[in-house]
């Protein structure tokens, strides 16, 4: 029998950390271990190269005409730092109060052992299960994923014959509730360097007779929102969909508080958009953010000087049908255009990915050509989950993004059924890392029930 605790740990303890170089031996010691066990599971692997992290496929066949699920996954995680906030080991798990504490115990080994231990033991109770099954389990989720469109570009033919996706890479929001995640904001980040004079300047020589850089990256940030904090850019809000009466309503179940969330939060007000409630607009809405700003002179005490440059990063998320590439267009023609004379601006473009939205069957603006065996997925996963949880899951859209998601829609034409099995409290890209075993094993249940009723359907 699998046993799943065990098999987590041993996961764990290998420090797959994709952004640091040092932890080569990390990354490889995981690619080891879920190869391994995906080839103790029967299964057959391949270990596909990539330009930084090779991706782990391992694959159950069967008859062509049997359903076809692949679960995606990544071993990859965040880096420790800072490790001295941390109150065990981060890569030696340990089990304490119904709790695995390691890093990348909930993003993503965690959940994503669920769907493996579920695969284990259905085979080993059906090994003539009716059911193909493909693990895609990639090693650059936290660096933005830049081998994986490639990679499903390069397997379209071979993979595009999936039925569906099914992962657990987002959030719910207790142990009681859990969520289907049915939609992702996409995302486009941009680096902005404004520069003045050739070096900083003494202000009591040259200030009032040069346009000072912090003051004209202020001046260019404050005038990309309004008062009601909508973005001004002409276009920006081209291709958003309506927040639709269905999603108002899952909110609604979701009981969410304004004033916990502000005390959560530590503010004494919220400020989104006109007409919107804070929940819909970090579900439903798009945004433009700064990250983070600089310029001048930082340290103790006073510097009295014009800096030469300033700085600013913006990320902006994005709904609908909102293109990464027009958006990111956009903001910088904007940031051009309002930046004053006497100063020059260079605008970085990053990483980005496409938002993505599935309608649940059930749902009024539901398509009516949805594919029988996804729509027999999702109605299978609110069963399932109702069964575990003793609460039938809600239907939202989060507020982050997973590019990869709306990559496989774009390139496979397959729909992601995402279930939710990391809580906030699980401290996701922070010290102390956990996952609820609980949590855990009741998904390793409701994964089962959801590929059980698949291989029947």
């Amino acid at each position: 029998m699998f046993d799943l605790i065990e098999k987590l740990k041993e996961h764990l303890r290998h420090a797959s950390v994709s952004t640091d170089s040092s932890f080569k031996q990390g990354m490889a010691g995981s690619r080891t271990f879920l190869s391994d066990l995906f080839s103790e599971m029967g299964l057959s692997v391949e270990i596909v190269d990539t330009d930084l992290h090779p991706i782990v496929l391992a694959k159950r066949g069967g008859d062509p005409k049997w359903p076809h699920v692949i679960i995606y996954g990544h071993y990859d995680v965040q880096p420790a730092d800072p490790v001295e906030l941390w109150k065990t080991e981060p890569f030696s798990p340990i089990e304490k109060d119904g709790r695995i504490y390691a890093r990348g115990a909930a993003d993503n080994k965690g959940p994503q052992m669920a769907h493996i231990a579920a695969v284990a033991e259905l085979l080993e109770e059906n090994p003539e299960l009716p059911l193909r099954i493909t693990f895609l389990i990639e090693g650059e989720e936290e660096i933005g994923s830049p081998s994986l469109l490639p990679f499903l570009e390069n397997r379209r033919e071979e993979l595009s014959e999936a039925d569906l996706v099914l992962l657990s890479d987002t959030l719910s929001p207790s142990a009681e509730q859990l969520v289907v995640t049915v939609g992702l904001r996409g995302i486009v980040v941009m680096d902005v360097e404004f520069e003045g004079p050739n070096s900083d300047l003494h202000s009591g020589l040259h200030g009032g007779a040069v346009y000072n850089p912090v003051q004209a990256l202020c001046e260019v940030c404050a005038s990309l929102h309004d008062e009601g904090n909508r973005v001004t850019i002409p276009g920006f809000y081209d291709g958003v969909t309506e927040v639709e009466d269905w999603e108002r309503e899952e909110l609604e179940r979701l009981g969410s508080s304004e004033s916990e969330y502000k005390r959560f939060l530590g503010l004494d007000s919220l400020h989104s958009l006109d007409g919107y409630t804070p929940f819909e607009a970090i579900r439903y809405l798009p945004t433009l953010e700064f990250n983070g700003i600089g310029g001048g002179y930082q340290g103790e005490g006073s510097k009295t000087i014009v800096p030469a440059k300033a700085m600013t990063k913006i990320s902006c998320r994005l709904v609908g049908s909102q293109d990464p590439e027009h958006v990111g267009e956009l903001v910088k023609q904007a940031i051009l255009d309002r930046t004053p004379e006497g100063i020059k601006v260079r605008v970085e473009m990053g990483h980005k990915g496409a938002p993505y939205l599935v309608v649940p069957p059930g749902k009024p603006n539901s398509p009516g050509d949805m594919p029988a065996r996804l729509k027999q997925a999702f109605e299978a996963t609110e069963k399932a989950i109702s069964s575990e949880f003793d609460k039938p899951p809600l239907f939202l859209r989060e507020g982050g993004s997973i590019p990869i998601i709306a990559d496989i829609k774009n390139v496979l034409a397959l729909d992601s059924v995402m279930i939710g099995l990391f809580l906030p409290e699980d401290n996701l890209h922070a010290p102390n890392e956990s996952m609820n075993l609980e949590v855990l094993k009741k998904g390793i249940r409701v994964s089962k029930k959801v590929l059980e009723a698949i291989a029947g359907g």
